[in-house]
Formats: C-alpha cells, structure tokens, sequence
C-alpha cells in the first residue's frame, strides 16, 4: 500500500528497502483494492449519473489513489522510446520528470481507450471487469519484472530492490491474487482473456530487451496499463462472442 498507492500507512511503518524487497508478491493485492475502489465509485455515482460519467469518475479515483503511478510510468515509456535513439537517451529521457509529446499523446489516448471499453460493456458487469482489470495488469507488470533484467545501475531508484530480489514464489503469490476476481464472473472463458494480456506484455517486453537490454520500473508501469486497457477490449470481445 505504502509503495503503489496513496492510502495511508501507519505511522509507524518505515519506508525501507527491505519492505520494498517483498512488495511486488502483493502487487495484483493491491490492484484489487484499487479496482475495488474504483468499482465503488462506479456503482455508487451511476444509481444517481449517466453511466459515462460514472465511468470517468471511477477512473479518476483509481488515478487518485495510485496517484497516477503507472500513468507517469507509461507517459515516460512513451517519450522515452518515442524521442530516444540510443539506450543511454531512452533511459535519460524516462528518467527526466518533464513530460513531452509522445508521453501526453500515448496518455490521452489509453486513457480514451480504457473509457470507451468500459462503457462498451453491459452495466451490471463493469464494478467486476474494473477490479479484475486492475488485478491482472498488475499480475502481467510482476512477471515482467522477473523476465526482464532491470537496467537503472542507480542507487536512487525507487524500483531497484523489488526488481533485484523478486522470486518465482513471489510471482505466484502475485498470480493468485491477480486471476482471483476472474473465478467471480461464473465463466471458464474469462480467462482466455490472460492470453492477449501476455502477449501484450511479450510485444513491449520485446522492444524493452531490444532497446534498453531489459526493464525498469517505468516500463513496469507501462505493461501495467497497456495490459488493463488489453483486459477491457478482451472481456468486450468474450461478451460479444462466446
């Protein structure tokens, strides 16, 4: 909670490398909380809101509550591959807090395709799809994470010690709570849905080993919403087809 949110923590919990170390196996936990809580938004403001801006109230709020950490992640990724040409630039241009055009372009353009997907799904099932969506994103980001070689050689970096330490329990753990919402929908076929999620993630995988020689936590963050908007038009498909 402390290191992928903006809920509160107890005052009495220390910001140390060691906590971090073990955060990434609760990622997909976390995930759904903030599918959770962005499932709440949504069926609480549409009994009384049109249905689309109930939808882009629930996606404020999970904005809120990450405080737009994967965003930024994906931004960057997007000016950092859009405007470098070298792995020292790319890496620099991520690294820079400012955000260029690639990164505003890609932004307002996933953040489009996440809306009009939930809003093309029948009411009852988007508090569901939200959460899920949340969850298995953020399971994709985690084997990401230990696929990948992470490539920041700084001490500074905020992703390093997760990245350095993560184990293939760890991504079990992320993996159960990640596909856990998915059993709610009542239907063995949701979970094709993990198919095009990874592939996704072996696509931007792919151009992160071939530019940068692996990953970093911004890239994370990109697989992270890439994958969720890929969950959304999955489950559109599903609904419609099988």
């Amino acid at each position: 909670m402390m290191f992928f949110t903006r809920i509160p923590c107890p005052k009495w919990v220390d910001h140390s490398a060691y906590y971090l170390e073990k955060s990434a196996k609760y990622f997909s936990l976390v995930g759904i909380i903030v599918g959770t809580i962005g499932a709440l938004i949504f069926y609480s403001t549409s009994l009384f809101l049109p249905v689309e801006t109930a939808l882009l109230l629930s996606v404020i709020s999970t904005i809120y509550t990450t405080g737009a950490f994967h965003e930024d992640g994906f931004a960057d990724v997007c000016d950092g591959f859009g405007g470098g040409w070298t792995k020292e630039k790319i890496l620099l241009i991520m690294k820079d807090s400012r955000l260029g055009t690639y990164g505003v372009t890609g932004l307002i353009l996933i953040l489009a395709v996440k809306f009009a997907a939930l809003n093309a799904l029948p009411t009852h099932i988007i508090p569901l799809t939200i959460i899920s969506g949340h969850s298995v994103s953020r399971f994709i980001a985690t084997t990401l994470i230990y696929t990948h070689a992470y490539v920041r050689d700084t001490n500074d970096s905020k992703a390093k010690p997760a990245a350095k330490s993560i184990t293939v329990n760890m991504v079990i753990t992320s993996g159960i709570f990640g596909i856990l919402p998915l059993f709610l929908f009542g239907t063995p076929f949701i979970f094709l849905t993990l198919i095009p999620c990874y592939l996704a993630k072996m696509y931007l995988g792919g151009k992160f080993k071939k530019w940068i020689g692996g990953q970093t936590g911004d890239c994370a963050g990109a697989v992270q919403q890439l994958t969720e908007v890929m969950f959304y038009i999955s489950v559109i498909v599903l609904w419609k087809y099988i």
